[in-house]
Formats: C-alpha cells, sequence, structure tokens
C-alpha cells in the first residue's frame, strides 16, 4: 500500500517563479488585469503607470462589483480557478493564475483593494517578505492610505504595483524609455480591447483612461472605411462550438488618410500585420499570424481575417496562461487555408487595380495607346508634365539623350513576356508601387517637377495633378502632401 504524506511547494519559490509564467510584456500585464475588471462587469477602468524617479508604481482601479474579504482572499490565492471548470459565457480568466502571474511578470509587490457592498478590504501579497503562505491582509488605515480614491467608489477594485524592478530594468531604463513603453502599451490596448472600447459588446462603450488620457479604440480592419472589403462571415463547427470566421481586405494606400495608413501599418508594417486576428470573447490575444498556412507576401498585407472563438474551446486551442498565444486546430487548418488562398487574390487585385493607364479624353497617364492598320503600338506620353519637363529643360544634347532614352524604353516594351504572364499568371502581375512610404517618396521628388509645368502656379498645379496620372488615382495621399507643403488650402 503507497503511503501518502503532504509535500507543499515552498511559498517564496513557488510564487517568485510565478514571475516567469507566460510571456508578459507591461500591455500584456495590464490587459490580464483588465480582463479582471470586465468580469466584474466594470464600466470604466483607469490605469496610471508613472516613473516615480526610477521606481515605477502602476495603479488599475476599476468601478466593478467588487469583492468582498472572503472573494478577495480567494482571488489573491494562487491557482485559484480550475481550467476545466466550466464558466460564464463572457469569462476570459482560465487558470486563476492571470492577476498573480501578471502582476509578478512586473513587480514584487502586488495590493489589492476592493470594494463591495459598502465595505472594502485589501490584502497584499510581498515577494521580498513572504513567509510561508501568510498573505498581508490591510486594515481600514492602511487601505485608506493606500487607495487613490479612499471612500469614494461605491464598489470596484484597485490594483498597485510596487517594487516594478522589471519596469525599470534594475534602474537602468531612463524616464524617455519608461515613457516610450506606456506609449507602446497604450497602443496595444487601444487594439486589445477595441471592441469593448468601441461599444460592441455588451452594447456600451467601456471607458480607458491610462495616465489620465483617454484610450481610443484601433479597429485593425478599418471596417467602417467606405473603401474595406468586408467579406460574408462564415461559421465552423468545432467541439459542438461555434467558431466565427471574417475576413476584410483593406483599403489600397490612395484610399486612407497618412495617419489611418501608419496606424494600420503599425510599428512593424503591413507585412507583419497581415493574418489572422483571434479574438476570445471579443478580447484580442493573437494578432497578424497566418499559422503557418502561408507565406508572408506583399500582395497578401491588405489581408485580415477575424475569428471568434468561446472561452469553452480554450483546451482545444491550447489558450497560454498570458492569453497572448495559441496554436490552431488541426480540424481548421484545410478550411482556413482556402480561405486565405482566395483571399490574397483579393488583396492582389487591390493593389494591381491601381495600376497604370493609358490617356483619355479627361485623364493624361504616363502611355499613350495608338490603334493603326491592324497594329497596337504603346508610346511613352510626351505630354505628361514629368516627361514634357524632362524635354524641355537643359540644352539641345541633353533633350536628345532624354528623346534617345524614350524611344529604346519604347522598342523595349516586352510585349511577349506580358501576353504570356497576362494570360497565364494574371493575379500574379504587380506593376505599381504597394508600399506608401515610397509613394511619398516619389511625390517629394515629382510634385516639384510638375509645379514647375504649372509655372509656379499653386492652382495651377492643383488641378494638374487633378488630371493626371498617377496623381489622381492616388489623390488621397497627394492632396494630403499638398496641405501639408501649403500648396493647397487646408481646409479645401
Amino acid at each position: 500500500m503507497v503511503r501518502y504524506v503532504e509535500n507543499p511547494p515552498d511559498a517564496r519559490s513557488l510564487m517568485t517563479s510565478a514571475r516567469s509564467f507566460g510571456n508578459y510584456d507591461l500591455a500584456g500585464a495590464l490587459a490580464d488585469l483588465i480582463d479582471n475588471s470586465l468580469k466584474a462587469r466594470a464600466r470604466k477602468v483607469e490605469l496610471s503607470c508613472f516613473f516615480n524617479s526610477g521606481s515605477p508604481e502602476v495603479r488599475v482601479a476599476d468601478d466593478g462589483h467588487g469583492m468582498s474579504a472572503a472573494e478577495l482572499r480567494a482571488a489573491m490565492r494562487p491557482a485559484s480557478q480550475n481550467p476545466q471548470e466550466e464558466r460564464s459565457l463572457d469569462d476570459l480568466g482560465r487558470f486563476g493564475w492571470g492577476m498573480k502571474s501578471a502582476s509578478f511578470s512586473q513587480c514584487t509587490r502586488l495590493t489589492v483593494i476592493s470594494t463591495k457592498d459598502g465595505q472594502t478590504s485589501g490584502a497584499v501579497w510581498d515577494l521580498d517578505t513572504l513567509d510561508n503562505w501568510r498573505m498581508g491582509v490591510l486594515s481600514n488605515s492602511e487601505v485608506a492610505d493606500l487607495a487613490s480614491e479612499p471612500d469614494e467608489r461605491k464598489s470596484g477594485t484597485e490594483v498597485i504595483w510596487n517594487g516594478c524592478d522589471r519596469l525599470s530594468e534594475n534602474g537602468t531604463m531612463s524616464e524617455v524609455e519608461f515613457n516610450a513603453l506606456v506609449a507602446h502599451t497604450k497602443n496595444r490596448l487601444a487594439l486589445t480591447f477595441h471592441r469593448y472600447l468601441s461599444g460592441e459588446v455588451r452594447g456600451r462603450k467601456l471607458s480607458m483612461s491610462l495616465n489620465g488620457q483617454p484610450v481610443e479604440p484601433y479597429d485593425p480592419f478599418h471596417s467602417h472605411h467606405n473603401a474595406t472589403q468586408a467579406l460574408p462571415s462564415e461559421a465552423l463547427a468545432v467541439g459542438g462550438k461555434k467558431i466565427i470566421i471574417r475576413p476584410y481586405v483593406l483599403p489600397h494606400y490612395s484610399k486612407l488618410r497618412a495617419t489611418d495608413h501608419d496606424r494600420l501599418a503599425g510599428e512593424e508594417g503591413f507585412l507583419k500585420n497581415q493574418g489572422f486576428y483571434v479574438y476570445r470573447n471579443h478580447r484580442l490575444i493573437i494578432r497578424g499570424t497566418w499559422f503557418r498556412l502561408v507565406k508572408y507576401g506583399e500582395l497578401a498585407q491588405l489581408v485580415r481575417v477575424s475569428v471568434d472563438i468561446p472561452n469553452s474551446l480554450d483546451d482545444l486551442w491550447k489558450i497560454t496562461v498570458d492569453k497572448s498565444d495559441a496554436q490552431l486546430p488541426a480540424v481548421l487548418r484545410t478550411r482556413l487555408a482556402q480561405i486565405v488562398d482566395g483571399l490574397r487574390k483579393r488583396s492582389a487585385r487591390v493593389n494591381r487595380s491601381k495600376g497604370g493607364r493609358v490617356s483619355t479624353g479627361s485623364r493624361i497617364a504616363v502611355w499613350d495607346r495608338y490603334a493603326r492598320s491592324g497594329e497596337i503600338n504603346y508610346h511613352i506620353n510626351r505630354d505628361h508634365p514629368l516627361i514634357a519637363t524632362l524635354l524641355e529643360t537643359g540644352d539641345g544634347d541633353e533633350r536628345a539623350n532624354v528623346r534617345t532614352a524614350l524611344l529604346a524604353i519604347e522598342q523595349g516594351f516586352p510585349v511577349e513576356a506580358l501576353g504570356r504572364d497576362a494570360a497565364s499568371r494574371p493575379d500574379d502581375i504587380h506593376q505599381t508601387e504597394a508600399q506608401a512610404d515610397r509613394f511619398r517618396d516619389f511625390l517629394e521628388t515629382a510634385v516639384p517637377i510638375v509645379l514647375v509645368q504649372a509655372g509656379g502656379n499653386f492652382k495651377q498645379l492643383e488641378r494638374k495633378l487633378r488630371q493626371t496620372e498617377p496623381f489622381c488615382s492616388n489623390w488621397v495621399p497627394v492632396e494630403e502632401y499638398l496641405k501639408h507643403k501649403g500648396w493647397v488650402d487646408a481646409g479645401s
């Protein structure tokens, strides 16, 4: 007969190990705390992250339903929730480690103050002075000293981090670097909780602020823009539950303001942000991945796909403790690969549709098309402002050299190769610039040349650009450039 004895873990060792659970950064750790606020039905969440002369302090306060002293004690208990237990449909937790592991990933002292039914209680774990499993319970006077708004909240919870060695990198982080980290965190939270912040969930907007500044929702699909292609959603049955797939193709940069384009591109650019965006109970957990179904590529950079999963499928998706990663179930791979293949072609058409045109009665293009005696010829338009300026400036030899170069380009037009590609691989032809920053660089060089053609007259410049390719087909960024330069009325 096997004999059993109790063999509990060492409290300080286990709690210190919790600092390495998951792969938290500041944004991920705060998101775990906000999850608890949402579970508590909070309408308002206020976050504070202050450098505090190299000893950072972080606070997260909400107006949720709060916790009694007994509930607070249970919430402070490590592994307070069994991941196998059935939970409410809007529960954003899983393991019962979230608040503790998220907090200790950034600090060594965790204080929680909560008010419910007019009664306030407080508790603290301090890894530097942890004695077995004895948790600190705060007196009323200690709570009053620590709370940011003592006796003012009818209900709610405030989490306080002190000893934030990871946020100061043990004293090596400067205040400028800390503030940059906080700014990055604000952007991440705006993305992670954008559905709550915009009012898509629960029929009301979540109010969130960071250091007194509102956190505005950032929709990675730009779904309200009239040029965004929001394709029909599809429900896939997995494990008796529904997973909702909805694809989007973002607008070409010519349809976007520079600020909107840059925000959609993010810090890493469109190439890194294409792919699946996985939401668990409307909260973003994974962004910009193809789950190795396809490779990242320029022609798919405008494709983003929302995937909504319920918390009842956590085990199937292998959701991690920090809720920052998951694995695509094998049963979904084939269908999602099919969806992605069609979307890449749509994205390619968005980029390709902005290709060059031939001149018409109303538009001046770079190329002219001539059909005579049964033959079709393409010639570079000598009246295009950029070409005309080259032909009008310089001495006679320089102008002759330009004409010779233009003839060489026309004579070398790859007719056969283009014909083969257009017949066999039309979706792969990609001639025009797909990167907004490169188009802006082009404007810096090209628009001043057209201004010369316009005789330095800004109104004439605008008229020429509105009827000349590629400017007229990309008018939104062109107009922003002109306003930035002060060459057109900013109010026009």
